[in-house]
């Protein structure tokens, strides 16, 4: 699998494509739990940490969140828009100063823990493709 980050242009607005909903189909959601769970973990230990909660049990509500949110636009429940409402992602993520090196960072973090998974290429690839499009979008400085 090529796990290419693709260049980010200050001020682009990318089209971004959800990915298909196998990754929850063959995932469950137990699988989507631990995937977002041991992104974050990788997370806190990257150069980035300081953009993530030292407190265990904030850090844990914050994969939560993070999880619901995979799981509903992988297709799974609505968790994401019944806990929190909708979305609006750059409104929530604001406050923290994302660069484009963070994206890559955040980025390199998920592309390990996307190697480890036991699933087909192709559902890998329209997960990746979601995250690097999307990712983009929460550059804001």
């Amino acid at each position: 699998m090529d796990f290419t980050i693709t260049t980010y242009f200050p001020g682009a607005r990318p089209q971004v494509t959800l990915p298909g909903n196998e990754v929850f189909l063959l995932l469950k959601e137990d699988g989507m739990r631990k995937m977002v769970s041991d992104f974050y973990d990788l997370l806190v230990e990257s150069e980035i940490k300081d953009l993530f909660p030292k407190n265990p049990i904030v850090l844990e509500k914050a994969k939560e969140h993070s999880a619901d949110f995979f799981i509903q636009i992988c297709g799974g429940p609505k968790y994401f828009n019944q806990n929190r409402g909708m979305p609006k992602l750059n409104q929530r993520h604001q406050p923290f100063k994302i660069t484009s090196e963070g994206r890559d960072a955040w980025l390199n973090c998920y592309k390990l823990v996307l190697e480890k998974l036991d699933l087909p290429e192709n559902v890998i690839e329209s997960f990746w493709n979601y995250l690097d499009v999307f990712s983009k979008w929460m550059v804001n400085s």
